[in-house]
């Protein structure tokens, strides 16, 4: 009894919370939101007594929310700016929307009044149409005109527009024609290239690598980024990776000397005291403890080592002018290691990390050619980092 009692109350509670939220959104002037959670609430139980308020909440939400959108069409219809057609036409939908949301729910009773809510719908049918086709005129109108500009953010917003026309009018006249054409006038094309300012040659498969802007997935919905130029497209920028100096180590085979000592377990030995006697537990059990011993190793340590270091610049050239814009210093460190050792006595005397070395043995040194190449992963990531950061439209 005590349980049902107590799950009443909290029903109690929550519902009144309910009420004064839909009651405080109402008062506060935002009547979708009041509707929508009325709405949510006579979904069950719609006709029942506790559910009273929302009906009545919901009857003055939504006249009040009607009144303010025909209010605002017809300000704005007598306004007689086409920039407002889109404002139009979007709530004559969100009259519709509104409406169509209640009408499940009707008819919804008013117990106290012995009537039924009013709810007044209208059929929107034809301003939707009309607000619709009277926008799509207005924004092809204006892509067109922006078309004739000769900036490439004109093209950009004829592009912009055109989409949405396209999805609020599938098929209009000839949008998707012009949205090419939008497309092609407004993207920055850019051309990317080397140049080798060292006194080496640097490795083909390399460039290629750097050049191969595939990879870096840098291409956006303006910029496009060629390695290779295309005949009839006329480039906007450059992007010019200048090789500046490549400085590669001699080949270097360092040797190290050392010795390891460690103190290991050699079985048990029986206890002794100080004057050799014999140590006995209480039952007269001579007692066992561990045996440790010393043991060494000499090892010879061989530590290959080779390094590149390829310095470059990143230069952004405006076309349209010949001017540098901005340009970048990038560098990448490539590092050859190899680490072999032998040794002289008991190699249990090392750390267990160290036992590899052992293991291993010389190997050939990669030419200057690998090297070189070697170090392109990390100068591609690092060329991507500098694009990534720095576009040539911000």
């Amino acid at each position: 009894m005590k349980k049902n009692t107590l799950l009443f109350l909290v029903s109690c509670f929550i519902f009144s919370c309910g009420v004064k939220k839909t009651q405080s959104l109402l008062s506060d002037g935002d009547y979708d939101s009041a509707i929508n959670r009325a709405v949510e609430s006579l979904r069950t139980k719609k006709d029942s007594k506790g559910k009273q308020d929302y009906v009545y909440l919901l009857e003055e939400a939504f006249a009040k929310a009607k009144d303010r959108d025909l209010r605002n069409i017809d300000m704005l219809a007598k306004d007689a700016n086409p920039a407002n057609l889109e404002r139009i036409y979007n709530t004559y939908l969100q009259l519709n929307s509104r409406q169509e949301r209640i009408r499940p729910l009707l008819p919804l009773q008013l117990l106290k009044d012995g009537r039924n809510a009013y709810f007044p719908l209208d059929n929107y049918s034809d301003q939707i149409v009309n607000s619709k086709n009277s926008l799509s005129k207005y924004l092809y109108d204006n892509a067109t005109k922006l078309l004739k500009s000769n900036n490439k953010m004109d093209f950009r917003k004829s592009y912009d527009d055109l989409a949405y026309l396209e999805s609020l009018n599938p098929g209009y006249k000839d949008v998707n024609k012009l949205m090419n054409e939008a497309k092609l006038k407004g993207t920055d094309f850019v051309s990317v290239y080397t140049k080798n300012e060292t006194n080496m040659i640097i490795p083909t498969r390399l460039q290629d690598d750097l050049l191969d802007f595939s990879t870096y997935g840098l291409n956006d919905k303006w910029t496009v980024y060629h390695s290779n130029k295309q005949k009839n497209i006329n480039y906007d920028y450059g992007l010019i990776v200048n090789f500046r100096q490549i400085n590669i180590s001699p080949e270097q085979i360092k040797e190290k000397e050392f010795i390891k000592e460690k103190q290991i377990k050699d079985g048990v030995k029986t206890l002794l005291d100080s004057h050799g006697n014999v140590v006995k537990d209480s039952l007269g059990h001579p007692i066992k403890v561990d045996n440790f011993k010393n043991i060494r190793v000499d090892i010879y340590e061989f530590k290959q080592f080779k390094s590149c270091q390829v310095t470059a610049k990143v230069d952004y050239i405006d076309f349209r002018t010949n001017q540098l814009i901005e340009a970048f210093p990038v560098a990448s460190e490539f590092v050859f290691e190899n680490i072999y050792s032998t040794y002289n006595g008991d190699k249990n005397a090392c750390d267990e990390s160290y036992m590899q070395y052992f293991n291993k043995r010389a190997v050939p040194f990669p030419s200057n050619d690998q090297m070189v190449y070697d170090s392109g992963e990390d100068l591609k990531s690092k060329l991507k980092d500098v694009i990534t950061r720095n576009r040539f439209r911000r």
